[in-house]
C-alpha cells in the first residue's frame, strides 16, 4: 500500500514515517561530539555531561562518543565541524561562542565558516545563570577595577590560549572599553594550565566563565581563598552571589564603549556554550537532533548531575540562536569595524579607543 501522497509536486510523508526513518539511520550507530577544548575546562565538562543524557532522546538511541580537537580557542573545531565533518547528523560539536562574532566579522582567512549555515541545536547555557569572569591572585598588585585602570598604574598579567578564543577576547574588550592595564601571556594549551599557571603565580588571573570555576576550582570562589573576582562580563546585572563584583557596563563611561560591550557580550549572554552540527544536514535529522537537545536539558537527572557540578542550566533553543546572530549582524558598521581591527590586535589599546581611560 501507497503511504507517500504527492501534492502540489512534494512528496508528503506521515510524521511517523519520517521518525521511523530517523530511527532506523541512527539505530546502532554512535554520534561523535567534537569538543574544541582540551579535556578538564568547562567546555568539555558540559558536552560530557550532555552526552551522558543526549542519545536516549534521539531516535534509535545511538551512542555518544565525546572527542576533543583543542586548537586556536576552539577554530580548529569549528574549522572542522563546518567544513569536514560529514553532513549526516552523526557529528555535532561545541565550540566558543565568540566563534560566532568572528564569523560574522568575517575579517581573518583562519576563520573558515558561516555561523548563520550551522546547524544550531542550542545552548546548554545562558549566562542568565553564569557570566564571564576576570579572576585574579589577591597577591597580585590590581587589587580592584580602579587599579587596574589607573593611570600608571600596574599591568595586570593574564593567561589565556590563543587569539581568537572568548578568555583572549574579554580581556582586549575590557581593555579598550574600560581603559585596563592589561597585558596576556598567550600560548597555555586549555583552561586547566592555566589555571595551574594562576596557582604557581606565573600570570595574576585570567578571563573566563565562572562555571569552568565552579565545576574545576570551586574553592577559587570562596570568601577565604586566594583569587578574587574583579568584573562581570556578559552580565547585565550584579550577581547575587557575589553582590560587590561589578558588571564592565558600569564602568563603560561612553556610548560607543557600551555599543562595543553590547555586541562582544551578546554571545555571551544567550550562547555560552553553543552546540551545532554541520550545514545541510538531512532536515528531519536536524529536527531530531534539535528535539533531542531541548529535551535532555528537561531530563531531571540531568539537571541534577548539572546541579552537582555547580552548573545552574538553561537551554537556549536554536530559533533564539538564530536571532541573535541576526541581532548582532545589524550592529553598527563603526562598532563592527572596531571589533575587527580590535581582535585583529589593530584597535585603541587601552587608553583612548572605546572610550576607556584617558578620555574618561
Amino acid at each position: 500500500m501507497a503511504i507517500a501522497v504527492m501534492f502540489g509536486g512534494v512528496i508528503l510523508r506521515p510524521s511517523w514515517l519520517a521518525a521511523d526513518s530517523v530511527a532506523d539511520f541512527y539505530r546502532g550507530k554512535d554520534l561523535n561530539l567534537i569538543v574544541g577544548y582540551g579535556p578538564g575546562g568547562g567546555y568539555d565538562t558540559f558536552a560530557r555531561l550532555l552526552a551522558r543524557h543526549f542519545g536516549k532522546y534521539i531516535p534509535g538511541a545511538p551512542g555518544v562518543i565525546v572527542q576533543n580537537m583543542p586548537g586556536a580557542g576552539s577554530l580548529r573545531a569549528t574549522n572542522y565541524l563546518y567544513n569536514v565533518a560529514p553532513k549526516d547528523g552523526l557529528t555535532v560539536g561545541l565550540f566558543a561562542s565568540d566563534m560566532t562574532l568572528l564569523g560574522l566579522l568575517d575579517q581573518n582567512p583562519a576563520v573558515q565558516f558561516d555561523p548563520r549555515k550551522f546547524t544550531w541545536l542550542g545552548s546548554s547555557s545562558s549566562l542568565v545563570n553564569d557570566t564571564y569572569v576576570l579572576i585574579v591572585r589577591k597577591d597580585a598588585p590590581v587589587k580592584t577595577i580602579e587599579d587596574a585602570r589607573r593611570p600608571g598604574g600596574p599591568e595586570l598579567v593574564l593567561g589565556a590560549t590563543a587569539e581568537g578564543a572568548a578568555g583572549t577576547d574579554v580581556p582586549k574588550i575590557l581593555r579598550d572599553a574600560l581603559g585596563l592595564h592589561i597585558r596576556q601571556v598567550l600560548g597555555y594549551r586549555d583552561t586547566a594550565a592555566i589555571f595551574l599557571a594562576m596557582e604557581r603565580g606565573e600570570v595574576m588571573g585570567r578571563a573566563t566563565a565562572l562555571s569552568a570555576i565552579r565545576s574545576t576550582r570551586p574553592q577559587w570562589l570562596k570568601p577565604d581563598s586566594d583569587f578574587r573576582l574583579l568584573v562581570l562580563f556578559g552580565s547585565d546585572r550584579r550577581s547575587a552571589e557575589f553582590p560587590d563584583v561589578p558588571t564592565a557596563l558600569e564602568y563603560a563611561t561612553s556610548d560607543f564603549a557600551r555599543a562595543l560591550i553590547d555586541l562582544t557580550e551578546t554571545p555571551l549572554l544567550t550562547m555560552a556554550r553553543p552546540f551545532a552540527a554541520p550545514p545541510d544536514i538531512p532536515p528531519d535529522r536536524a529536527a531530531a537532533l534539535r528535539a533531542a537537545f531541548m529535551a535532555a536539558h528537561r531530563d531531571s537527572q540531568y539537571v541534577a548531575d548539572a546541579a552537582a557540578l555547580g552548573f545552574k542550566v538553561s537551554a537556549v533553543g536554536a530559533e533564539d540562536i538564530m536571532n541573535n546572530l541576526d541581532r548582532m549582524s545589524r550592529a553598527s558598521p563603526e562598532t563592527f569595524d572596531y571589533v575587527r581591527k580590535l581582535l585583529a590586535g589593530l584597535a585603541g589599546g587601552g587608553s583612548a579607543g572605546a572610550g576607556g581611560g584617558k578620555g574618561d
